[in-house]
């Protein structure tokens, strides 16, 4: 009966000792900074992505007979996403090819349709 509470109590000592080191080491993570880069390259690559999403909008945007109004453009590491309708295959094509022009877009999904407006 007594080595019933002898291992109790060393299994509640070694539980406590386990959740000191876990809690040490969590906070000497947060306060080197480690879980804060995560975030500001996360913050940083979705203003990336923006800027070249807005870059490859522009210039479908200035493509000659591509109609915007119904597009889409996603950006994600350099990989552009064009969704949405436009009224001929012609225009599906220019999009795609103003798409692959851009600085910066290593790869594009052109996932346009022809729907008549």
């Amino acid at each position: 009966m007594k080595s019933v509470g002898f291992l109790k109590t060393l299994g509640s000592v070694v539980a406590m000792v386990v959740a000191c080191n876990v809690y040490a080491q969590a906070s000497d993570a947060t306060t080197t900074g480690t879980t804060a880069a995560p975030a500001a390259s996360a913050k940083a690559s979705k203003k990336a992505n923006s800027q070249l999403g807005r870059k490859v909008r522009s210039a479908i945007s200035k493509t000659q007979g591509v109609d915007v109004s119904n597009i889409s453009v996603r950006a994600r590491g350099g990989a552009v996403t064009l969704t949405g309708s436009v009224p001929d295959q012609g225009q599906i094509d220019a999009a795609g090819e103003a798409a692959k022009g851009v600085p910066g877009v290593t790869s594009v999904s052109n996932k346009l349709n022809v729907m008549q407006q």
